[in-house]
């Protein structure tokens, strides 16, 4: 392991500093402040925008539906790096020349504790009711465990209840099922930008529904600002924007902690939008999925189900899942946790198309509930494997001399490579992405997620340090060798 550390386009007016731990989202030193001064001059971006998914839409297939085209097409649009790596993985001693993935958000820190955890003999067993049709909205006996285990974790004034619990074969299918209850054809979810990229796709291809973006930058404005910062005056104005274009906006969606930033907001910030949303009779989908992946001691996570008064609970809707907390992405589970029991109801019809195993919501249970284990050997050194992997990325950072955001919170770190494009368009950082490719690493690009600022990049550092180290050997000759 790591050694554990020690206690068109406009570009933004002020980047990112490579802060230190101790200076975590700090903006930039040294070095690099003239250039933030020169890029103060420039003009900010647009602040919102209407998302069409397939804009540049065009296939040729006559075998398929309308439908069917456009699905074929996100696939063969949105999965070029993904299929590249696949085709090309990474292995110590099959392929050692091939591609390494420090571009898709998994946690592969901690295979040696699950599988032992997993391979113990409480874990296999067989009933019948196992092997039957459940309820479609999950055994009782797992979302059951499932309340226990978010009242605790979320520190939630009074326990959850099971009525309120919907298991599905993970948080991608919450995402769609959400969508589809919700919205009507050609409706629209208020999403601030940079956001995971996935859900572009998760609230369209099933229920044909659209992004509303947010649009933030990294402009510090202030002692009190931070880089990428939502508001609810920016959340009104993409509301408004959206409004007249003519779409209707049915709710917001946030990420907390934040996919790709890493920034966890805080109880007065959460009551904010959930305040915003009220006012304007809108949905809120919380996805807390890195809610156990806060590595930075000085920081705490405060789930939505952790205030005290919601101000529309009718419209709130809570996703978690193990993929990324647990590093058990394979598995497949995710749950929403909502008190309107309409919606839980139509999403659970969804479980036909979008459930779990008996067999596997057995495990779940069995894990969730085993919280000495989880306490006392799994989160302790998942979270020092953690932050051993992003201190040195950030170390490696530093010595290239690479501005980034550091959080302390997800599996990612939020790079900002502009210096390294000729011209600041999504075409030069497209290049810049391909070059990573051909050398072998596979990142993910800041287009993806819908940032305005093209250059931006985001580096996952959750992997195993061999193959971390050899994936940073590899970004480094890239960015060496191209002119900044």
């Amino acid at each position: 392991m790591f050694p554990l550390p020690q206690k068109e386009c406009r570009e933004p007016a002020t980047c990112l500093g490579s802060a230190s731990p101790q200076d975590m989202g700090r903006y930039c030193r040294g070095d690099v402040e003239g250039e933030c001064s020169r890029r103060a001059e420039l003009t900010r971006p647009e602040l919102c925008g209407v998302g069409d998914p397939i804009a540049m839409f065009s296939s040729a297939s006559s075998c398929l539906s309308s439908r069917g085209r456009v699905i074929k097409w996100f696939w063969d649009s949105a999965e070029e790096g993904y299929r590249t790596y696949h085709r090309d993985e990474y292995d110590e001693d099959k392929n050692p020349n091939g591609v390494i993935n420090l571009g898709t958000s998994e946690n592969k820190l901690c295979f040696d504790l699950l599988s032992r955890r997993l391979t113990q003999s409480d874990m296999l067993r067989v009933e019948p009711p196992l092997l039957q049709y459940p309820d479609w909205r999950g055994h009782l006996f797992l979302r059951e465990e499932v309340a226990k285990f978010l009242s605790y974790y979320c520190k939630s004034p009074l326990p959850l209840k099971a009525e309120n619990v919907v298991v599905l074969n993970g948080c991608t299918s919450v995402f769609s099922a959400l969508a589809t209850v919700l919205c009507e054809v050609g409706e629209a979810f208020l999403i601030p930008t940079p956001y995971y990229e996935g859900i572009t796709r998760h609230v369209y291809l099933y229920g044909n529904v659209r992004l509303a973006y947010v649009y933030l930058d990294s402009e510090v404005t202030g002692q009190d600002t931070r880089p990428f910062q939502l508001t609810v005056e920016k959340l009104e104005t993409a509301l408004q924007g959206a409004e007249s274009e003519g779409v209707k906006v049915k709710g917001l969606i946030l990420i907390n902690p934040q996919n790709p930033l890493g920034d966890i907001y805080s109880p007065e910030e959460l009551q904010e939008f959930l305040g915003f949303a009220k006012r304007h009779s809108l949905h809120v989908i919380l996805d807390e999925i890195y809610m156990l992946s806060v590595f930075q001691e000085s920081l705490e996570f405060h789930s939505v189900l952790s205030l005290e008064r919601l101000p529309d609970p009718q419209r709130t809707h809570v996703l978690w899942g193990m993929s990324k907390d647990f590093g058990m992405s394979g598995l497949r589970f995710g749950t929403l946790y909502t008190e309107n029991q309409d919606v839980a109801t139509a999403v659970a019809s969804l479980c036909h198309y979008h459930g779990l195993s008996g067999l596997v919501q057995y495990q779940v249970a069995q894990l969730l509930q085993d919280r000495d284990w989880i306490n006392r050997v799994y989160l302790p050194e998942n979270l020092a494997r953690l932050k051993a992997a992003h201190t040195y990325v950030s170390e490696e950072l530093r010595a290239l001399g690479v501005p980034f955001l550091s959080r302390g919170a997800g599996l990612f770190i939020w790079v900002d490579l502009r210096k390294y494009l000729r011209k600041a368009t999504f075409e030069e950082e497209t290049l810049l992405w391909r070059r990573f490719l051909d050398n072998k690493v596979l990142l993910s690009f800041g287009k993806a997620f819908e940032c305005k600022e093209p250059g931006w990049f985001r580096v996952v550092f959750s992997d195993r340090p061999q193959r971390l180290r050899l994936g940073m050997q590899r970004v480094r000759q890239v960015l060496e060798s191209n002119p900044k």
